[in-house]
C-alpha cells in the first residue's frame, strides 16, 4: 500500500518561518515500522499519522528516532490538513494516550492540550542537564525556579536571565540524547520570561533531532509550568495569555500563543498561524 505526505508550516510568524510537519491522512494506519521509516524519510521533527475514529480521528506521531505521544505543530498542521478536506471547523482527536481537539478557520489552528502541570527539578537531574547544556547555576533566573513541565510530554524548563543567554545555548547532543531517554524527557527549553511574553529554544535530542523551530506541546507545558508558579496575569473571567517567540536563531522564526485558565492541571489552548500544504505530497 502507497501512502501521501503532505508537509504543512506551523506557526508561521506573518507567512514566513514556521516549523515543519508531514501530514498523512489514511484509511488505515501503516505498521509501525513502516510509520517510522515514513518519518524519517520525511525528515522532520514529527510526521503526524491521522485515520478515522468514532466521531473523530485516531492520531499517531513519529519522530525520525520514535513514536512521540503528543506533538503540537504536528497537531496544527493536521488541523490545517482536515480543514482542508473538509471545511474549516472543530475535530476531535484521540491520542495513544489522551483525547484532545484542534480547530481551523483560515490561516489560524488552534489545539487544546492534554492537562497540563509541573513538578520541581531534583538537583541531581538539574546538574546532569546543566552540564550537559554548558550552564552554570550563575546563568540561571533567580526569579523562576527549574522544573518538569507535562501537557503529554515531559519538558525540562531551564529559565535563564535574558534571551541573550538562551541564544548562546549549546549542548552535547549524543549525552543528551542518551540521558533524555533515560528519563523520559522530550525536550529540553532554555527560555526567559518577561512578563506574558515567553522566549524560548527546544532542544531535542530524544528525537534525534538537534533543535525545533517551535513546539506547540512544549508551549502548553510551559503555560501550564508558569501557572503553578503563580506568575500569570488573569482577566475577570480567570484567564490568562501568553506569547511565544521560536526559531529566530534558528533562522525560522515562529509565533505562538497560549490561553489557559487558572484552574490547576487543566488544558491549554495554543494557536498559530499554518501554511500548505507546500509542494506536491510525497508518495511513499
Amino acid at each position: 500500500m502507497r501512502f501521501s505526505v503532505d508537509t504543512y508550516y506551523a506557526f508561521t510568524r506573518r507567512g514566513a518561518g514556521g516549523n515543519p510537519a508531514g501530514v498523512c491522512l489514511c484509511d488505515a494506519f501503516p505498521d509501525d515500522t513502516s510509520m517510522l521509516a515514513i518519518a524519517k524519510r520525511m525528515g522532520f521533527s514529527e510526521t503526524v499519522f491521522a485515520t478515522r475514529f468514532a466521531e473523530g480521528f485516531r492520531v499517531r506521531y513519529f519522530s525520525p528516532a520514535a513514536e512521540v505521544a503528543f506533538c503540537g505543530h504536528a497537531t496544527l498542521a493536521l488541523g490545517k490538513a482536515l480543514a482542508k478536506k473538509y471545511g474549516d471547523g472543530d475535530f476531535a482527536l484521540q491520542l495513544n494516550n489522551a483525547h484532545i481537539d484542534v480547530s481551523c478557520t483560515g490561516a489560524t489552528a488552534t489545539l487544546c492540550s492534554p492537562p497540563a502541570s509541573s513538578k520541581p527539578l531534583d538537583r541531581d537531574i538539574l546538574s546532569r542537564y546543566l552540564t550537559i547544556c554548558q550552564l552554570t547555576d550563575k546563568d540561571l533566573a533567580i526569579s523562576l525556579p527549574c522544573g518538569l513541565a507535562f501537557a503529554g510530554n515531559h519538558h525540562l524548563i531551564l529559565p535563564l536571565r535574558s534571551g541573550s543567554e538562551v541564544d548562546k545555548v549549546s549542548y552535547d547532543f549524543d549525552a543528551a540524547k542518551a540521558q533524555m531517554l533515560k528519563d523520559n524527557i522530550l525536550t529540553l527549553v532554555p527560555l526567559y520570561v518577561s512578563g506574558s511574553e515567553v522566549y524560548m529554544r527546544n532542544l531535542f535530542a530524544a528525537g534525534d533531532v538537534y533543535e525545533d523551530p517551535a513546539t506547540g506541546a512544549a508551549a502548553a507545558a510551559i503555560s501550564g509550568y508558569l501557572r503553578d508558579h503563580n506568575v500569570l496575569k488573569y482577566n475577570s473571567d480567570g484567564y490568562a495569555t501568553l506569547s511565544f517567540k521560536q526559531g529566530d536563531a534558528m533562522g525560522q522564526p515562529c509565533s505562538l500563543s497560549a490561553l489557559l485558565s487558572s484552574t490547576p492541571d487543566t488544558s491549554v489552548h495554543v494557536s498559530g498561524e499554518v501554511v500548505g500544504p507546500i509542494s506536491d505530497p510525497v508518495i511513499i
